[in-house]
């Protein structure tokens, strides 16, 4: 059923690129929600989507794109939950079973049924694979998946639900290493590089030293705490070293993934050090022992966060402690949003809000 219509920037063919086109709006039943959308991230992880090859991700097409989105409750279906009609709202973007033991305690992220969901083609969440929020209205398969943001401005909450709520899972993963003053080096200072070295310097008193490859993204580092900012060169594990007095950091938090990222972590962590590998450049490492890694080492790989860690990331937002850097397009200019992205002339987030 339906009712007046909806634009949506939406993956019509594998490869691309993203078409703006009208859909019937969608009215919910049973425990859905209706989100009239207010503002919607753009993540590189969409154009990852954007430009996979057929068959190469477990999602049907065409479907809308968009899986950071603030908005506000405009419609309930007859047994949904949560927040009424009326309350602005995030909306968590992986969209588990609701019924496994981790769907249960609010890590939806890590839905025990995801593999037979992926096999079943029901995608990953908003904008993955199913309807996102790139678009005049969201439907939400339930209210579990919605956390309340009062007055928060909606271009800021936006991005909160990935690249903010992806970093504090990340940071929070090693938060225990890095009691007294520790030294965490962030690789990637991009829409969720920029959001660690805020969380790091409200939440942590490590000591954060920021890499990147472009003078812009150091600036951003800098302007966002950061205490050492270097751009990646041939000497620079050396540099990184002899800022963590020669013992090698912590933790390192890699936001590309790529191989020269990868090789730059495993130069500078220390013994019994932590790397958490959230971006998805393409590199790899061989784990061998011995090898290149140094005894101890600890390798998490995050996806997203949890519910509650979302209501963190919103609260501390909602403090003023955590502040995005944002490029506001309007969902008539969406595309163009995507060419700034794929060219790397994004500061921050781009986020893309109904016109």
């Amino acid at each position: 059923m339906s009712t007046g219509g909806t634009r949506a920037v939406r993956l019509t063919r594998w490869g691309g690129p993203p078409v703006l086109t009208g859909l019937p709006r969608p009215v919910p039943t049973g425990e859905e929600v209706l989100v009239r959308v207010e503002a919607a991230g753009l993540c590189r992880s969409d154009l990852h989507v954007v430009d996979a090859a057929a068959g190469g991700l477990p999602y049907r097409i065409p479907f809308t794109l968009g899986h950071e989105v603030a908005g506000r409750v405009l419609q309930r279906g007859p047994r949904a939950v949560g927040p009424p009609v009326g309350e602005r709202v995030v909306v968590y973007g992986p969209w588990g079973c609701g019924r496994c033991a981790n769907c249960g305690a609010g890590a939806e992220n890590y839905c025990d049924r995801r593999p037979a969901l992926d096999r079943e083609l029901t995608g990953t969440g908003a904008g993955l694979g199913r309807d996102g929020g790139m678009a005049d209205t969201l439907l939400v398969p339930s209210g579990r998946l919605l956390v309340p943001v009062g007055d928060l401005d909606a271009v800021q909450a936006a991005p909160l639900t990935d690249a903010g709520l992806t970093a504090y899972h990340a940071v929070t993963s090693v938060g225990p290493a890095l009691a007294g003053g520790a030294s965490v080096v962030v690789v990637g200072i991009g829409g969720l590089g920029h959001l660690a070295v805020r969380i790091l310097r409200a939440t942590t008193a490590a000591q954060v030293l920021a890499v990147d490859v472009r003078e812009e993204a150091l600036a951003l580092a800098d302007a966002c705490g950061a205490h050492f900012g270097t751009l990646l060169r041939p000497d620079t594990a050396r540099v990184l070293r002899a800022r963590t007095g020669g013992t090698g950091a912590v933790a390192v938090l890699d936001f590309v993934g790529s191989r020269s990222s990868l090789e730059l972590a495993v130069a500078v962590l220390r013994s019994g050090g932590e790397l958490v590998v959230a971006g998805s450049g393409g590199g790899e490492l061989t784990v061998r022992k011995p090898g290149a890694l140094p005894p101890g080492t600890r390798i998490s790989l995050p996806f997203w966060g949890t519910v509650p860690e979302l209501e963190r990331v919103v609260a501390l937002a909602r403090a003023g402690a955590l502040r995005v850097e944002v490029e506001r397009y309007a969902l008539s200019n969406a595309l163009e949003a995507f060419e700034r992205l794929r060219a790397g002339a994004v500061r921050g987030r781009a986020v893309v809000v109904p016109d």
